[in-house]
């Protein structure tokens, strides 16, 4: 609800609750005229202008009606029972055209609203659609057998009340046990917030009570794609498909697997047999076009990335892709839109904040550098309000990994662990050049490159147990009680784990920059394995940081003090690594390589313990899927050109270096 400082939220709540009442006892003057009064008080409050359309309906106002709608759906896009009363306005005026695009609006938004689903059944009868009319009465039948709570949760998650969703369902669940659907809305909940390890157990309990619920075991396979799990989302899309082979949904995501798999010869026929049916689909044109870029085809991934900005307004994921490939340059009418867009006032918050980022590369590029800096500070500021980041239990985790993991402890654990030396690890943080580095080793003919892996993240989450929040963490104290069998197991199940990512090469890498905080575990299970520290200048590291908008994760980049306390925590972990493990990371400063490349591509092969090969000096020669954002700027020849573009920003990062303090120096 929004609320002006004049009138008490409480008091709002309490207003609307008893014009509520007045509408279900048939008082529509009076909760009409109550409900225009509140609104010169709360111009913007959902709850009042939804009440003041019902009432101007049952008074038989329907251009009024309509029109408050309309106000109402700038202000609240998503709110799917603005677009069930619409539904009814056109029922009113017996126009089932509108009426029907109503209604499928309302339920594709909120699939729980059973008088949608009951107008739809008769609209579609209507209009000689009888199979449609089925499937709404189905829908609605099924509806009714739903618990009220359940349903009334589940209502308020489709409309954005996410933790009242949550609260009813957990109550309900408490009150009576497992239930299949309260399970399945804390799953959609957990997705919602990020927390696909907890959506991922509550589905698999779903699947196993229910293994012919389709919708269930296909939010489960996006929870395990969520996960990184790949084989095991792809086994799950498979088992739908052969019962439903043309349902778009599932052929989409099991094209998104493929691709996730790296099985771009799968992925990309999939998308383009998808978008010949569907020419105007932003998604898949994105997808396909995201597919492209990875692949180094970029001439057809901005073709791509263009058609996704033309087939909707306001597409601000294109334009945002377009800025990412670091080599697009905008034209003066792609610029106009953009700030249009951005200054639009129905943008949805993600479209906005990508557009703001893509204005911030696009003014750069122009030298238009304090426009471009507000642009950037405003995206960052817009993402910051979704994210759910907090710099405590990243630098708890830090203090407890180095208390644990001491030369001692390694010491008395000499022989742990699987003693392959396949995985070579490149650490860091994000935008330190480390997709440089890795393309120099893929150039290597005994070496692959992968991708940002989650696999130690998953043997983490595994070790941390489901309470990882409550008290004292078991993670990292937990390494202590790891027995030599169990390290070895943990090695071999990462190496067994990451298979699906390789094509048999003898080494590997894996980019994941946040394994820096699990050097531990990693010199634990696998003592073999190399690892790499790419590393940059602090300023130009951090800033880089702040001007990317990261597809997921990375949540710490969005806040000047977030990212200089992460940097800070990331640099006094390696210290400790460095005593702790002397002689097992190799740091690579990013000026030493573009200062003299040779000299560092002979110091990260031998470290690596692999001859020479002077393709790895043509890096930008090597054909390969490369998955970061620097993937444009590693297909080119090595040059000076990033090395101090931060300082293009300099007036601004006051804020930056303070926070930094001695480090902002080195």
């Amino acid at each position: 609800m929004v609320a002006t400082l004049d009138l008490p939220p409480a008091h709002v709540e309490t207003e609307v609750r008893r014009i509520r009442g007045l509408v279900e006892h048939s008082e529509f003057q009076q909760a009409l005229a109550a409900s225009q009064k509140l609104l010169k008080q709360v111009p913007e409050n959902r709850d009042v202008l939804y009440l003041i359309a019902v009432s101007q309906r049952y008074l038989r106002q329907i251009p009024g009606a309509l029109a408050t709608l309309a106000r109402l759906e700038q202000l609240q896009p998503k709110f799917s029972r603005l677009f069930q009363e619409r539904g009814h306005c056109y029922v009113a005026l017996r126009s089932a055209g509108p009426a029907i695009e109503a209604f499928e609006r309302a339920v594709t938004l909120n699939p729980s609203l059973p008088a949608s689903w009951n107008a739809l059944k008769v609209l579609y009868g209507i209009v000689g659609r009888p199979k449609d009319a089925q499937a709404a009465g189905d829908h609605a039948a099924r509806l009714a057998t739903l618990p009220a709570a359940i349903l009334t949760a589940f209502g308020m998650f489709a409309d954005g009340e996410i933790h009242a969703a949550e609260h009813v369902a957990r109550q309900y669940l408490l009150a009576h046990g497992d239930h299949i659907e309260a399970m399945r809305l804390l799953a959609k909940i957990a997705m919602e917030l990020d927390v696909a390890d907890d959506a991922e157990l509550l589905l698999e309990n779903v699947v196993g009570m229910a293994p012919d619920y389709a919708a269930a075991r296909y939010e489960y396979a996006v929870a395990l794609l969520k996960r990184n799990k790949h084989l095991r989302a792809r086994e799950e899309l498979e088992k739908l498909l052969k019962d439903d082979p043309d349902n778009r949904v599932y052929l989409t995501t099991h094209a998104t697997v493929c691709a996730g798999l790296g099985d771009y010869e799968r992925a990309l026929p999939q998308y383009r047999e998808l978008l010949s049916k569907a020419p105007r689909d932003p998604e898949l044109h994105l997808s396909i076009a995201h597919a492209l870029k990875t692949l180094g085809r970029s001439q057809e991934a901005i073709e791509s990335y263009r058609a996704a900005a033309a087939a909707r307004p306001y597409c601000g994921e294109a334009y945002w892709s377009l800025a990412n490939l670091k080599t697009y340059r905008f034209t003066d009418e792609e610029l106009a839109r953009m700030r249009a867009d951005e200054s639009a006032p129905s943008i949805e918050l993600a479209d906005r904040y990508h557009t703001c980022f893509a204005l911030g590369k696009a003014l750069e590029d122009r030298a238009q550098y304090a426009e471009s800096f507000s642009y950037y500070e405003r995206g960052n500021r817009l993402k910051k309000t979704e994210c759910r980041y907090q710099p405590g239990p990243i630098e708890r985790n830090a203090r407890l990994q180095a208390a644990v993991c001491t030369r001692e402890f390694f010491a008395a654990r000499e022989g742990h662990g699987c003693p392959s030396d396949a995985p070579i690890f490149i650490v860091g943080l994000p935008r330190a050049a480390s997709t440089l580095l890795e393309q120099i080793l893929a150039s290597h003919s005994q070496v692959e490159g992968t991708m940002e892996l989650a696999d130690i993240a998953r043997l983490v989450q595994d070790l941390q147990g489901r309470d990882a929040s409550a008290g004292e963490p078991r993670y990292p104290r937990v390494l202590a009680e790891l027995s030599a069998a169990e390290c070895t197991r943990l090695g071999e199940k990462y190496l067994q784990d990451t298979l699906a990512y390789r094509a048999g090469k003898p080494r590997f890498i894996d980019k994941m920059p946040n394994n820096f905080r699990h050097l531990g575990l990693i010199h634990l299970i696998l003592p073999n394995a190399r690892v790499i520290d790419a590393r940059r200048e602090p300023l130009a590291c951090c800033f880089s940081n702040y001007k990317q908008l990261f597809a997921s994760g990375q949540q710490f980049t969005y806040s000047i003090e977030d990212l200089a306390r992460y940097y800070r925590s990331y640099r006094e972990l390696m210290a400790h690594w460095d005593t702790a493990l002397p002689g097992k990371v190799l740091r690579i400063q990013h000026e030493d390589v573009v200062a003299s490349l040779e000299t560092s591509v002979h110091r990260i092969l031998e470290f690596c313990g692999l001859p020479f090969e002077p393709q790895c000096l043509q890096f930008h020669r090597t054909h390969r899927a490369i998955h970061s954002a620097s993937s444009e700027q590693v297909r080119q020849p090595i040059n000076r050109e990033g090395l101090d573009q931060w300082r293009h920003f300099e007036p601004w990062l006051g804020p930056l270096k303070e926070a930094l303090g001695d480090l902002a120096r080195d």
